[in-house]
C-alpha cells in the first residue's frame, strides 16, 4: 500500500512538474516576442528616420540646386539684360548628382519672371523669382507746376487741374481770361520777380496769392498782401500773415544724369537721325537732333537722349513699347537740344493705365517763340518738362501735365492733368536697371 501511495505521489508532483515547465516556456516565448516586438519597432523606428533624413538630404539637394540655378539666370542676365527678351527660354542645370530646368520668360511689360526645379531621385523643390525693371517714382502733384518764370496764359487758354507756381500767373492780351478749373497756389514771393499776383484768371477753386487783379475766384481768395483792383471771391477773402513757401520742381538733376547714362551705355548714334518709315528702338543717345515726320511711328523700348533739336511733326507718332514699359512711363530728353511738337503729333504712353511718356529738354531759351519746348497745331498726349527753359502751348493742342520753369499757354490751348500722374513710376525699358522684386518657393 504504501508503495502505491509512493507511486501516486510520484505521479502527482511529475504532473505538477510538467505544468511549472509548461508556464516557464510560455513566459519565456511571451518575453521573447516582447522583445523580438521591441527590436521589430526599433528597427522600423531607425529605418523611418533613415528615409526621413535622407528625403531631407535630397530635398534639400533638390532645393540648393533650384537656387543655385536661379543664381546662375540672374547672372546672364546681368551681362545681358536683352537676351531672350522676345522668347522664353530653358536649360538644365546638373550639380552633383542632382539636377535643375530653369525657364526665363520674354519680357513682358517690363517684367520677366526665372523658374528654376529641382530634383534630386524625383525629390522636387521649385522656386519662382520675379525680375523686374527698376522704376523712380516721380509725383505730379499739380496740372502745371512752374518755377520763378510763372505762367502767361492768353484768351480762353485753359488749365483742367490744380497749379502751382513759384511766379506770378498773368493773363496777357485783350478779351477773355484764363481759366483754371482747380486750386491755384503761388509762392508769396519770387527771387526774381518780387512778390507775386494773380491777374486776370477764372479760377475755379480757391486761390492763394501774394496779391490778385482784375480775377474772379469762385472758392476762398488766401492773401498774403492785399486785394488790388477788381478782384472777387465768391466764399470771402482770408488774409494770412504766412507765406507760401517755394517749391523745388520735383525732378532732381541726378535722375536725369542717370537717364542719359542708361539712354548712352548701348547704342550711341552719331549725327542727325530722320524717322521716315515706322522704327523701335531704345536706349539709345543721339549726337545730332532727331526728326520724325509724316504719319511715322517711333516706338520708344527705352529712353533717348537727343542732343540737338527733336521735331515731331505730321501726324507723326511717338509711343512707349507695351513689353518694354508696361503700365510704367518713359523719357525722351532733349540736352541741351530744343523739342518742337507740332501739326498733329500724337505722343502716348504704353496703352496701359498708368504709362506716359514725357518729353523733357534741359535748354535755357526762355523765348515765347523760340522757348525750350513748343508745342501746336493740334498735338497732343504727353508730359512736357523744362529744367530752366520755357514751355509754349499753342492752337488747340492737349497735355497730360507741364513742368518747367516758364509757361506760356495760348489761346485754345488747354491742359487735362490725369489724378494717376501724382504716383508715376518712370524706369528706362529694358535698357535699364534690373532688380529682383520678388524671390519664393512655389512647390
Amino acid at each position: 500500500m504504501l508503495k502505491r501511495k509512493n507511486n501516486k505521489f510520484t505521479e502527482n508532483f511529475g504532473f505538477l512538474y510538467n505544468q511549472n515547465g509548461f508556464a516557464a516556456l510560455y513566459i519565456t516565448l511571451l518575453v521573447m516576442a516582447f522583445v523580438f516586438a521591441i527590436a521589430i519597432s526599433i528597427s522600423t523606428l531607425n529605418f523611418g528616420e533613415q528615409r526621413i533624413g535622407e528625403n531631407i538630404s535630397k530635398s534639400s539637394q533638390a532645393y540648393y540646386v533650384a537656387e543655385a540655378s536661379i543664381e546662375d539666370a540672374l547672372l546672364r542676365l546681368s551681362n545681358n539684360p536683352q537676351w531672350s527678351k522676345d522668347d522664353d527660354i530653358s536649360w538644365q542645370l546638373e550639380i552633383n548628382g542632382a539636377n535643375a530646368t530653369v525657364t526665363v520668360t520674354k519680357i513682358i511689360g517690363g517684367s520677366r519672371t526665372i523658374i528654376s526645379e529641382g530634383n534630386m531621385n524625383n525629390r522636387v523643390r521649385k522656386i519662382e523669382v520675379a525680375y523686374e525693371i527698376k522704376a523712380e517714382k516721380i509725383s505730379f502733384r499739380y496740372g502745371v507746376q512752374v518755377d520763378e518764370g510763372g505762367v502767361i496764359m492768353y484768351n480762353n487758354s485753359e488749365i483742367d487741374g490744380n497749379v502751382f507756381s513759384n511766379g506770378s500767373i498773368l493773363k496777357s492780351g485783350g478779351g477773355g481770361s484764363g481759366e483754371i478749373t482747380g486750386d491755384v497756389i503761388l509762392a508769396s514771393t519770387s527771387t526774381t520777380y518780387g512778390n507775386n499776383s494773380i491777374n486776370g484768371l477764372e479760377v475755379r477753386g480757391n486761390a492763394y496769392a501774394y496779391s490778385c487783379q482784375n480775377s474772379t475766384i469762385e472758392g476762398k481768395l488766401y492773401l498774403v498782401g492785399s486785394v488790388v483792383g477788381n478782384c472777387t471771391a465768391d466764399e470771402g477773402v482770408i488774409t494770412s500773415s504766412e507765406p507760401v513757401a517755394k517749391k523745388d520742381l520735383p525732378l532732381s538733376q541726378s535722375q536725369i544724369e542717370q537717364w542719359e547714362t542708361d539712354a548712352s551705355s548701348s547704342d550711341v548714334y552719331i549725327g542727325n537721325y530722320v524717322v521716315n518709315s515706322d522704327q523701335s528702338f531704345g536706349p539709345r543717345k543721339i549726337v545730332g537732333s532727331l526728326t520724325i515726320i509724316n504719319n511715322k511711328t517711333l516706338t520708344m523700348t527705352g529712353t533717348i537722349w537727343v542732343t540737338g533739336t527733336t521735331t515731331i511733326r505730321n501726324n507723326a507718332r511717338v509711343k512707349l513699347d507695351p513689353a518694354s514699359y508696361g503700365s510704367k512711363s518713359g523719357v525722351l530728353i532733349a540736352d541741351p537740344g530744343r523739342i518742337i511738337i507740332e501739326n498733329n503729333a500724337v505722343l502716348q504712353g504704353s496703352g496701359q493705365a498708368g504709362s506716359y511718356i514725357m518729353l523733357l529738354s534741359t535748354n535755357s531759351s526762355q523765348s515765347e517763340d523760340e522757348p525750350a519746348i513748343f508745342v501746336k497745331n493740334n498735338a497732343e498726349g504727353a508730359i512736357f518738362y523744362t529744367t530752366q527753359g520755357s514751355i509754349t502751348l499753342n492752337n488747340n493742342m492737349e497735355a497730360r501735365e507741364i513742368t518747367g520753369y516758364k509757361v506760356f499757354i495760348k489761346p485754345t490751348a488747354e491742359i487735362e492733368y490725369e489724378t494717376g500722374l501724382v504716383n508715376t513710376l518712370f524706369t528706362s525699358g529694358t535698357g535699364g536697371s534690373w532688380g529682383i522684386s520678388s524671390w519664393k518657393e512655389v512647390e
